[in-house]
């Protein structure tokens, strides 16, 4: 059993904490042509391992929720923010505990924090996601996200160099 609530600061510790690397062995390959991106899977072998530097410190205004289980131990988080100036509600970060994804989790968290979102009224979600993780692609995709932009150079100088954000957004 798990209970999602909105997150105390000693649940937020404990988010930062969970695991949130993948293994795939298929990425989003964007390639540019002539006025265009195309965006097409590539089988990896051997499978890409992402490990995910620690993040920056926040100012602590996101709001987070968290999934906990029945001792007490976080198992999931989602943090959100929301920009009233065009009503757009940003994923910020969605993890869930390696031992405990393929439960529904990741789904439930982005359910109440779309619900959230539609108590502020929200009018669209928004997340970045790399194309190397094409898991989350796909788990964003069947939660009614679609493409909405790339940046190509958004990883310029950082761990991820050579990646490509990908913009996901849906209705509220």
């Amino acid at each position: 059993m798990v209970i999602y609530r909105v997150a105390t600061p000693e649940d937020r510790k404990h988010a930062e904490e969970i695991d949130n690397s993948f293994t795939t062995d298929t990425i989003l390959e964007v390639t540019a042509t002539d006025g265009e991106f195309r965006i097409h899977p590539v089988p990896v072998d051997p499978p890409l391992r992402k490990v995910y530097p620690d993040d920056e410190e926040t100012d602590g205004q996101e709001h987070v929720i968290v999934a906990v289980d029945t001792e007490g131990d976080v198992r999931g988080a989602i943090t959100l923010a929301y920009a009233p100036w065009n009503r757009r509600l940003h994923i910020a970060d969605l993890r869930v505990a390696p031992t405990h994804r393929g439960r529904g989790i990741g789904t439930a968290l982005m359910e109440r924090a779309l619900a959230h979102g539609r108590e502020l009224s929200a009018r669209t979600a928004w997340l970045e996601v790399t194309n190397v993780n094409a898991p989350a692609v796909r788990a964003y995709r069947r939660l009614g996200f679609v493409l909405c932009g790339l940046d190509t150079s958004l990883y310029v100088g950082t761990e991820s160099e050579g990646e490509t954000a990908l913009f996901m957004s849906r209705g509220v």
